[in-house]
């Protein structure tokens, strides 16, 4: 008989690897070359908080073409991760191009042929593990944790009754309001959504941009959480139990519940414009980061209910996306005496600071 085993990784992302080029405003220059994709920030926001041993919880897949950098592959290397490196010498790594304008608007599209992943691009570790970061349409999303479900419960090995938490990242181009009933349908089937509160507002027809103060309109985010609450989020946990959560750039995010919401800010703080603080160079991937972090706490959270961990998920989420905007590209990892610093600091030091100063933070 198959003994039925406990998870031995906490995270894994179905968003895809890229390389990018970026564009900026002037004076900035272009930048090409760039390890990016939904799916490496989601790795990364999660390894941030998963140090050796424990870096190999975190499961991500590479598809390498025939233009593959070495120095990419270093990178990929060095972070120690359960990453599947899948090589197709017929094909050219997928790139992106990434476009910055005002009040951090983005534009982007494929370079080259993409390649999708699903449930079935899983092998039986990964399909094990704890999490996963989806970042699809509505209808994809209800597809690829059905056949999660259905993939798990025909693995011998995996014990049926540990459910994985699924947080969803809904797809730009598809956050729009005659997918709202699909949106709607897919809400049982995950435990957190998180759009960012353009896409929010997108879903239900309506800009939740505040341009005279250069910022969120906040109760109407509140709004349209409130609607999706109230329509029932949850999935093996129970419809209701799951979570809402808002990235909204610069002014933080928004998080709710049935029972809880709240406001936080940003670590890096910042005025009218990305530019205002000298730390913040580059916003691209800082959403999928957050949910990365976010996703290894909920996961870790022992006896806490997900509602009782939510909070200080979405500040590992902050921390973890503070990284990612602070360069071109991926944060530097490196060594000192056996302790991890990205960027130079460990992330532990970031995580207490910022803890330290929310204790003066006014809810807007």
């Amino acid at each position: 008989m198959t003994a039925k085993v406990s998870y031995a990784m906490d995270f894994c992302t179905l968003g895809m690897f890229v390389i990018d080029d970026i564009e900026f405003l002037p004076p900035h220059p272009p930048v090409k070359n760039i390890l990016g994709g939904a799916g490496t920030y989601a790795a990364l926001g999660a390894r941030l908080f998963s140090p050796p041993p424990q870096s190999r919880e975190v499961g991500w897949i590479v598809d390498a073409g025939s233009d593959f950098p070495d120095e990419i592959r270093q990178t990929i290397s060095d972070w120690d991760t359960s990453c599947i490196v899948r090589e197709d010498a017929g094909r050219l790594t997928t790139r992106g191009w990434n476009s910055y304008g005002e009040d951090e608007h983005r534009a982007f599209k494929f370079l080259t042929p993409k390649l999708r992943l699903d449930h079935r691009s899983l092998p039986q570790s990964h399909i094990a593990a704890r999490s996963f970061h989806l970042i699809c349409s509505p209808q994809r999303c209800i597809e690829i944790v059905t056949g999660i479900r259905k993939a798990r419960q025909d693995e011998s090995s995996i014990d049926p009754l540990l459910a994985p938490l699924i947080v969803w990242e809904p797809t730009p181009d598809l956050c729009i309001y005659e997918e709202l009933d699909n949106c709607r349908r897919a809400l049982k089937y995950v435990d957190v959504i998180s759009p960012n509160h353009a896409e929010l507002g997108s879903f239900f027809g309506c800009d939740t941009s505040d341009v005279k103060s250069d910022s969120v309109n906040r109760p109407l985010v509140e709004e349209c959480c409130r609607h999706w609450i109230e329509r029932g989020i949850g999935s093996s946990r129970g419809v209701g139990a799951g979570a809402v959560v808002v990235r909204a750039g610069k002014n933080g995010c928004f998080i709710a519940t049935r029972r809880m919401s709240k406001w936080l800010p940003t670590f890096h703080k910042t005025d009218s414009s990305i530019d205002s603080s000298p730390k913040v160079v580059d916003p691209t991937g800082a959403g999928n980061t957050f949910l990365g972090g976010l996703a290894v706490r909920l996961v870790r959270r022992e006896e806490q209910s997900l509602e009782e961990a939510l909070e200080e998920a979405a500040i590992w989420g902050s921390v973890a996306a503070s990284f990612a905007i602070e360069q071109i590209g991926m944060p530097q990892l490196t060594l000192h005496s056996g302790d991890e610093k990205w960027n130079g600091v460990r992330v532990k030091d970031r995580l207490h600071d910022f803890k330290r100063s929310l204790n003066s933070y006014v809810q807007p």
